[in-house]
């Protein structure tokens, strides 16, 4: 059985609270966060979910790439550098059939354009990677995480 309750609040940590709420009798849910942000999850049709949301998998792989492209952005804005157009892909592979089955790797490729010194892009992912991106470091224990870059 679950602890039902609430992390206690404590100075030295940022706490961060999440609410779900199922909307339909499958696997509908809408969660929201501090931000205030609703945020829709369902579950694959083949279990009978309705595509009505992202994955939950897919979602801790859109943390990754919203974490890590905020630092590479915020990185690049420090150096001077102009971005044009910022993308990013996550693949992710997890072993068929397992339970659980969390991800074993992790290929990010960020795609950007701009007026952009390939030296310097390398520094802001490796920064990322290895110093500021908080998902990276929650994936790291499970997963090898690798990258690559396009300057477009």
């Amino acid at each position: 059985m679950l602890d039902s309750q609430p992390v206690d609040v404590v100075p030295e940590f940022n706490t961060m609270q999440v609410e779900l709420v199922r909307v339909d009798d499958a696997f509908h849910f809408e969660a929201v966060g501090t931000s205030g942000v609703a945020q829709h999850i369902d579950a694959a049709t083949n279990i009978g979910g309705h595509n009505a949301g992202a994955r939950p998998m897919e979602m801790l792989l859109m943390g990754l790439a919203g974490c890590t492209a905020i630092d590479i952005i915020l990185i690049l804005q420090k150096q001077k550098q102009t971005i044009e157009d910022f993308r990013l892909k996550v693949d992710g592979l997890r072993i068929k059939d397992a339970m659980p089955a969390p991800f074993k790797k992790i290929h990010i490729t960020y795609i950007l354009k701009g007026q952009i010194d390939p030296a310097k892009l390398q520094r802001a992912i490796d920064l990322s990677m290895d110093k500021y991106c908080s998902a990276t470091a929650q994936f790291r224990p499970s997963a090898e995480i690798t990258y690559s870059y396009e300057l477009v």
